[in-house]
């Protein structure tokens, strides 16, 4: 479909960098470039909306948020409040099958690249897909879907902003922070598993502010 293809392309783009925060995404440009009509790409925009990687501007079109977009913080807020909460439950709950999972999906994790040149400065598409499975397995334990679907809405919101954050601490030990709550869930150690993943969180939400202090300062 062709409509899926433009939102595919358009989404990829905006996560790997190639729109500036805060840039505008227009229309017109955007369906010409692609060689689509207005209606194939605003359908895209809507969708991408959606998503969280951009916003529908009041007659002014569509942009991708903005480094300073107080969203950000307040999903990160949301995610330390709630997934530590599910983890709990799923290390009390999960059973072998469940360790198994999460191993393996650590494994994977471990051992994709989180960079490659081909794909510039920013997580390759496959570590951030190992990424996301590595911590909803982590939470599948819980057995409860709602607080899954829970989790799958703030990971897809807060998306882009772990980008950002990763793009601008790149000497980051993600290898050991996943580690230690990989270790902390297997030993079946709530608090430490809890306190390791509410650090982990925070540390994305700092990266990100570190982000904005940036862009500040060179607007000064």
């Amino acid at each position: 479909m062709l409509s899926e293809q433009v939102y595919d392309r358009l989404r990829e783009a905006i996560l790997r960098g190639e729109y500036a925060p805060g840039a505008a995404l227009k229309p017109q440009d955007l369906a010409r470039e692609q060689g689509v009509s207005l209606a194939v790409v605003r359908e895209a925009l809507v969708r991408v909306v959606g998503d969280g990687l951009a916003d529908r501007l009041h007659n002014r079109g569509f942009a991708v948020p903005a480094f300073s977009d107080r969203r950000w913080q307040e999903i990160a807020d949301a995610r330390r409040t709630i997934e530590p909460v599910v983890l709990r439950l799923s290390i009390e709950r999960g059973d072998v099958d469940w360790e198994a999972r999460v191993r393996a999906a650590h494994h994977r994790l471990a051992r994709t690249p989180a960079f490659a040149q081909e794909e510039g400065s920013y997580y390759t598409a496959a570590w951030s897909e190992a990424h996301r499975v590595f911590h909803r397995t982590l939470l599948e334990g819980c057995g409860n879907p709602v607080l899954l679907e829970g989790f799958d809405r703030l990971w897809t919101a807060s998306e882009l902003a772990r980008r950002w954050s990763a793009h601008r601490t790149p000497d980051r030990d993600f290898i050991g922070e996943h580690r230690r709550l990989e270790e902390a869930a297997l030993a079946r150690d709530a608090d430490t598993a809890a306190d390791v993943l509410t650090e982990h969180l925070s540390q994305t939400a700092a990266g990100l502010t570190d982000c904005t202090d940036t862009e500040d300062a060179r607007n000064v």
